[in-house]
């Protein structure tokens, strides 16, 4: 090979340039692999980089500040157990009147307060709208006001997740600063959506899948200059968290077993079905979405309406309380029959959906993943009567992955979110990764859309809460 031709220029040009400018034997450029592409529309400067290590910091704090207001909460309105993670187990030892009143209370403070801070504090509180189609612009104060209401609503008992706050607020800080330092728009919604992925690793210690979450969802892209500034806001965040959150799995000692046969076969077989089941979980939400109340006193009525339907059911049903998280545990755990599994399955969405429906704002990630694992749970409790050999645990796991991974439609996220949040499933990663693959695909090429761009608002129309 020529001199010439072995120093030909790279037909991709690298921006910024790197420091070393000399080109290795090959004459070849860094950016003649397909990972190392140019920074394009969103330089990574220096100043970019301050943003993305505060916005985490930022997050982290705002991580610790949320989840104690939740268990502050939980903890007055239900006893000292809710406030440490096992709401079900309480409310189902509580009378009638114990477990009413916090939700009556829940119903009015969220009917009022939402229709105080929609009426009299502006701003845009839609974090994946001001990603995708917006300027990345949120309103400060209403993003803080939305967070201590959903944090003080889940507290009290709502069928939501826990890191809508989080994430709002980890979001909101990284378009301050931003807009404070005169980024351009790009680096401000690249800083938003870190931000937003900063603020679930936060609450859940998961930085790794909540980069992925950010890079896959948010914005929709695995390159380099947004894997860089996801990952480092989301660690910054999760090491700060860790001075106030415990460092741990939020689920332990889980046994789920190995790669078996059984599992291996069921993984095939299920993940199309939990592709549907997905499709149909977001086609709800989008439902309810999209009808929100329209007169002020249904506004003010509707979430007092979905906190008594969640006291009717959840005498009986306890686990319908809260988050999901302690129904996702016991359908790790295999501590359910397959009846209970299959009406939670069935209940545990539209509950969810009725809240959000109420005018609430919430998270939907916990939910998701819970009626996944225990969707998971039913299925499998029924193919071991087939082919025994592997624990419910097993298919509640792979639940969870198929459901979260179709209903975001990010296997990659969801693959590693699983793994964080158990710290465990490694032995079950070839039916993992099968099973979520199929899931997403199959949902794919059904519908296509996920749970949060599900609640999108039309086009340029309005804003959304």
């Amino acid at each position: 090979m020529s001199a010439r031709r072995r120093h030909r220029p790279s037909e991709r040009r690298r921006e910024p340039a790197p420091l070393v400018r000399s080109r290795i034997g090959s004459g070849r450029g860094s950016t003649d692999q397909p990972n190392v592409t140019s920074d394009g529309d969103i330089p990574l400067s220096a100043r970019f980089w301050a943003a993305v290590v505060l916005t985490g910091v930022l997050a982290g704090v705002a991580g610790i500040a949320l989840t104690r207001l939740l268990q502050l909460v939980s903890g007055f309105a239900y006893g000292p157990g809710a406030a440490s993670g096992e709401l079900a187990a309480v409310v189902a030892r509580l009378d009638l009147a114990q477990r009413v009143v916090p939700l009556i209370a829940a119903g009015v403070v969220a009917g009022v307060g939402w229709m105080l801070l929609r009426r009299y504090v502006r701003g845009r509180t839609d974090v994946d709208d001001a990603v995708w189609t917006g300027d990345g612009l949120l309103g400060t104060r209403r993003s803080l006001g939305t967070a201590v209401l959903s944090q003080v609503f889940i507290g009290l008992g709502a069928s939501l997740g826990r890191e809508a706050g989080p994430r709002l607020m980890g979001a909101a800080a990284g378009s301050a600063i931003a807009t404070r330092w005169g980024l351009s728009v790009p680096q401000r919604r690249l800083l938003v959506a870190c931000g937003a992925g900063a603020g679930l690793a936060s609450v859940y210690n998961v930085p790794l899948g909540a980069a992925l979450f950010t890079a896959e969802v948010m914005v929709g892209t695995l390159r380099l200059p947004v894997v860089l500034p996801a990952l480092g806001c989301s660690g910054v965040a999760t090491l700060t968290a860790h001075l106030g959150l415990p460092d741990r799995a939020t689920y332990v000692g889980l046994a789920v077993g190995g790669s078996s046969a059984p599992v291996v076969v069921w993984s095939l077989v299920a993940g199309p079905v939990l592709g549907l089941a997905a499709v149909g979980l977001v086609r709800l939400i989008a439902f309810v979405s999209h009808r929100p109340p329209r007169s002020r006193t249904f506004r003010l009525a509707a979430p007092l309406g979905a906190c008594l339907v969640l006291a009717a059911l959840g005498g009986p049903l306890p686990q319908l309380y809260g988050t999901g998280k302690e129904l996702a545990e016991i359908a790790f755990l295999g501590a359910g029959s397959i009846g209970l599994f299959a009406v939670l399955a069935v209940l545990k969405p539209l509950v969810t959906a009725m809240f959000l429906g109420s005018g609430a704002s919430g998270g939907l990630f916990t939910p998701t993943l819970s009626s996944g694992a225990v969707l998971g749970a039913a299925l499998g409790g029924l193919w071991g009567r087939l082919w025994p050999g592997a624990p419910v645990g097993a298919y509640a796991l792979l639940g969870a992955s198929a459901v979260l991974g179709a209903g975001m439609q990010a296997p990659l996220a969801a693959l590693a979110l699983v793994l964080e949040l158990t710290h465990t499933g490694f032995d079950l990663l070839v039916p993992l990764v099968l099973v979520t693959t199929l899931a997403t695909a199959v949902a794919r090429s059904v519908d296509g859309y996920s749970i949060y761009s599900a609640r999108l608002g039309a086009p340029y129309v309005g804003q959304s809460t």
